[in-house]
């Protein structure tokens, strides 16, 4: 199985850039893409052979996911079944016979790490929660934006990215629990 992670940063202008013919001529098994900033119905995106599912924000124009694959998956999971959560089009997970695959969109911690503490203590965590879950089914694989920098070698510049959001101590001591488990 050949997998393919993609923040394509909207997926509307990813189309415009060829996103269609990138597709066909790479033919991988499954694309899991972050941050479509779309709903089904604004995209108009032709892929023979390939099925596509959605979990779209709320909020128009913002974050999103989707998982595009030769196989159709057996069952879909928008989201975390965490209200809290799920707003925000964030996770989708595709089950199919022997794994599942869940392309994730991290919420970033802000500007002024507004949102850190969230990141930290609640996203995360319930993050970790849901694959662990999973797990217990079948095999997991995840992958997605998953919105930091885990090691001074990730960076050019770490000594003066440090405390920008991405490249906390906090987000990346969080990261190492993900990795760990």
């Amino acid at each position: 199985m050949r997998l393919v992670s993609w923040n394509v940063n909207g997926l509307r202008a990813c189309i415009a850039k060829g996103f269609a013919e990138f597709v066909q001529a790479d033919q991988a098994d499954v694309y899991c893409l972050q941050e479509v900033r779309a709903l089904p119905e604004q995209v108009e995106l032709e892929l023979p052979g390939y099925t596509m599912t959605w979990n779209p924000a709320q909020k128009r124009g913002y974050s999103g996911t989707a998982i595009i694959s030769k196989h159709a998956p057996m069952n879909v999971f928008p989201g975390l079944g965490m209200a809290e959560h799920d707003t925000e089009g964030r996770v989708l997970t595709a089950e199919f016979a022997d794994y599942f695959v869940v392309t994730v969109y991290t919420p970033n911690s802000q500007r002024e790490l507004a949102r850190l503490d969230y990141r930290q203590n609640e996203w995360d965590k319930d993050f970790l929660k849901f694959v662990r879950k999973l797990e217990k089914r079948k095999p997991v694989v995840f992958c997605g934006d998953l919105n930091v920098s885990h090691q001074e070698i990730d960076l050019a510049n770490p000594k003066s990215n440090r405390r920008n959001a991405g490249f906390t101590d906090e987000e990346r001591a969080s990261f190492d629990n993900i990795v760990k488990a």
